[in-house]
């Protein structure tokens, strides 16, 4: 199968393990602009996931295929050793590649992702997520943002915030989102918190506080593997976009500790 790429980068990449970012549905790599001006000493990778920016017409179906595309990607780019940061949907899929135990991960950052549901719970996630399908495909993408952005895990965003998000989501197909919706429902994904709780590999998880579910399961997650870095800031759901300078810090203490752990090996 043959892949489309696009990326933003911050160079030269070949000065330490480059930090890859994923980011979450209906966003792009641009999503990361902020943090990665804010890190200009980093090497980074903004990846556009499968159904968004430039790869809106590349279909994925199902995790295993999402994770061969991400491997397809890092091996166009020369890509061997490296670090993956992931938001939402992106770090659901950075959780998924990390629990596929390749030779060339030396850390993992998820920002806000669900570990996976209990099998009891899953049919019903999957009706959730079809419900949503059908309306992005069918329904103006106007109206449907409207009610995406309504939902419980951007209670933090003010009205104006809302209307911000929704205007700079408005150049994605609703087709492309719902097919991806379908292919990375969280009623298709293994619950990979048994593997969370068990990795040896670096993981930093960080939440916000005012996005209580995701805060409550990086709490939980945390208490079950100490070696799980959980980090807050006062935010909500989307924190790299509302507290970039922030996030930023985050990332380049990460990224001096990995270093330090390279240079330790």
């Amino acid at each position: 199968m043959l892949w489309a790429y696009r990326s933003v980068a911050t160079e030269p990449l070949s000065a330490e393990v480059p930090l890859v970012l994923l980011h979450g549905l209906l966003g792009d790599g641009h999503d990361w602009r902020p943090v990665m001006d804010a890190l200009p000493e980093i090497g980074m990778i903004a990846l556009d996931l499968p159904g968004h920016g430039s790869n809106r017409g590349l279909g994925v179906n199902g995790f295993e295929q999402a994770d061969q595309w991400l491997c397809d990607a890092l091996r166009a780019r020369g890509i061997s050793r490296y670090r993956l940061a992931g938001y939402s949907l992106g770090g659901r899929l950075a959780l998924y590649h990390a629990s596929q135990a390749p030779a060339g991960l030396h850390g993992l950052l998820l920002e806000n992702c669900h570990p996976g549901l209990p099998l009891a719970e899953r049919e019903a996630r999957l009706a959730h997520d079809e419900a949503w399908a059908r309306r992005f495909e069918s329904e103006p993408l106007a109206e449907v943002l409207a009610d995406w952005y309504q939902q419980g895990v951007f209670a933090d965003l003010d009205e104006e915030q809302r209307e911000r998000q929704l205007a700079r989501r408005l150049g994605n197909d609703g087709h492309a989102v719902a097919a991806m919706l379908r292919a990375s429902s969280l009623g298709r994904q293994p619950d990979l918190a048994p593997w969370l709780a068990a990795t040896l590999l670096p993981v930093i998880y960080v939440s916000g506080r005012r996005d209580r579910k995701f805060h409550d399961l990086a709490c939980q997650l945390g208490s079950k593997n100490p070696k799980i870095r959980h980090l807050t800031l006062d935010g909500g759901h989307n924190l790299h976009a509302s507290q970039p300078v922030q996030f930023a810090r985050i990332l380049r203490v990460w990224a001096g500790q990995q270093r330090e752990e390279s240079t330790d090996d």
